[in-house]
């Protein structure tokens, strides 16, 4: 008997192949290939396995990365540890939805488009946006469409971006304006927020957009509705929010500031960090720019009986409209984790969702203060933010966290990767998951290091 459960071709097979094209070997179909070319030798990789050989020494490998189910996290910037609900897993792990692809056809594809009119309706709830589209890959591309999006429908080049916009993001709005050689301004900083003075002096008619992180990077909340007001100065500037939408449980929505597009990753609801990805990406904006929005959304009609249905109502992409006018090439969207978001969300319920954001704020603003009462270190900028903090801890923080790790506990990302001004910084952040003893505990491991 075979060791190996699948059998993609057996010898048999190769036979009457060769046999129904009059060959003897495969070798044959290389003949036209120059023999000082060929790879004449063997790979240099190890002999196969058995299926279980295999899985032992892949768990073996799996073993050494440090997870959240083992240590306690407290790294942020941008894909957080937070609580699922196991009914998560449960719906998305369904054949239906599991195996599912782009819902073409209505009339066999009801229960996915449901999911995801259910999804855009959460979004433009919590961001007070009127539509929003079935979802993007992730936070960054969401960022980078609309960025592009403003320059489409302004026909303006010059797009402003606050410096407190997380490094990641910037990077992926460098490489999606490169393509409509658009001028992206970086507005500086002062305090962990946007300097305002600097915002002002390089608004003019030339601007498409400015785009802000609420909150941003740093944890900070920024003055929405003093820069909302600025950049609508000129109606046809558009104002762009990149937004956690965990926060805006708790937090003013954009959409009240007169945000013209919202956008942000879902990883909060319902999507585990796994390393990095996959992740689901959100994007809201108003009405008046629905035949812009890149990606498909999902409508709300009737059939010919007058029962409810759901259907692709716009698709505003190049695989469906004359290329030239088509808003985007985003030929898909995150389908099967925006259900996973769906269904966070609808587990948490309205009330829980907010409970869950204070808990995110209410933690960090508790880690603070032990932080600076309790060991007289340095937290930065002002107390107007989420669950994410900047702790000076005077220290390379690439050996604070290894030691951390030998505690059991996954700590902070360091941000002198983003400045060098920021050598021995440390962004931190607490979720609804950290207890009090966990908080503690870190606290003392930090204190402890800082006073060494």
């Amino acid at each position: 008997m075979n060791e190996f459960r699948y059998l993609p071709m057996t010898d048999e097979d190769k036979k009457e192949m060769y046999e129904a094209i009059g060959i003897e070997s495969s070798d044959t179909l290389f003949e036209d290939i120059p023999k000082e070319i060929r790879f004449e030798r063997e790979f240099e990789i190890p002999e196969p396995v058995s299926e279980f050989e295999l899985k032992k020494e892949m768990s073996e490998l799996a073993k050494k990365n440090a997870n959240t189910n083992d240590y306690t996290s407290f790294l942020g910037a941008g894909v957080y540890d937070h609580y699922i609900p196991s009914v998560v897993d449960h719906v998305i792990s369904r054949s239906e939805f599991y195996t599912a692809y782009t819902p073409y056809q209505p009339e066999i594809s009801q229960g996915e488009l449901q999911a995801i009119f259910e999804f855009q309706t959460m979004i433009c709830e919590l961001t007070n946006m009127e539509v929003a589209n079935s979802s993007l890959y992730d936070g960054g591309t969401a960022l980078g469409e609309a960025v592009n999006m403003s320059y489409g429908q302004t026909k303006r080049k010059k797009v402003l971006v606050s410096e407190t916009v997380h490094p990641e993001y910037q990077e992926v709005i460098q490489t999606y304006a490169r393509g409509f050689n658009l001028d992206v301004v970086i507005i500086p900083s002062v305090d962990g927020q946007t300097d305002i003075a600097s915002l002002k002096k390089e608004l003019d008619e030339e601007t498409a957009s400015f785009v802000v992180q609420y909150p941003n990077f740093y944890g900070q909340l920024e003055p929405m509705k003093e820069i909302g007001e600025l950049v609508k100065e000129d109606k046809k500037r558009m104002f762009i929010a990149s937004s956690n939408p965990l926060s805006l449980g708790t937090l003013t929505p954009p959409g009240d500031f007169g945000a013209d597009i919202v956008v942000g990753d879902t990883q909060v609801f319902g999507i585990p960090a796994q390393f990095g990805g996959p992740h689901c990406g959100y994007f809201a904006t108003t009405k008046k720019l629905m035949r812009k929005v890149p990606g498909r959304l999902v409508g709300e009609t009737v059939d010919e009986n007058g029962i409810r249905g759901y259907v692709l109502t716009l698709q505003a992409r190049e695989q469906h409209i004359r290329r030239d006018k088509a808003t985007s090439n985003i030929c898909s969207n995150q389908a099967l984790y925006a259900l996973a978001s769906s269904v966070a969300m609808s587990a948490f319920g309205k009330e829980g969702i907010q409970d869950i954001a204070k808990r995110n704020m209410y933690h960090a603003h508790y880690l603070k203060n032990i932080l600076v009462e309790q060991y007289g270190m340095n937290v930065l900028y002002s107390d107007r933010f989420f669950n994410e903090i900047v702790v000076d801890i005077k220290q390379p923080i690439e050996e604070i966290n290894t030691k951390l790790l030998d505690a059991g506990i996954i700590g902070g990302y360091d941000l002198e990767k983003v400045s060098s001004d920021l050598k021995g910084h440390m962004l931190i952040a607490v979720t609804e998951k950290r207890t009090k003893s966990e908080i503690d505990k870190l606290a003392k491991e930090l204190g402890d290091h800082y006073a060494n």
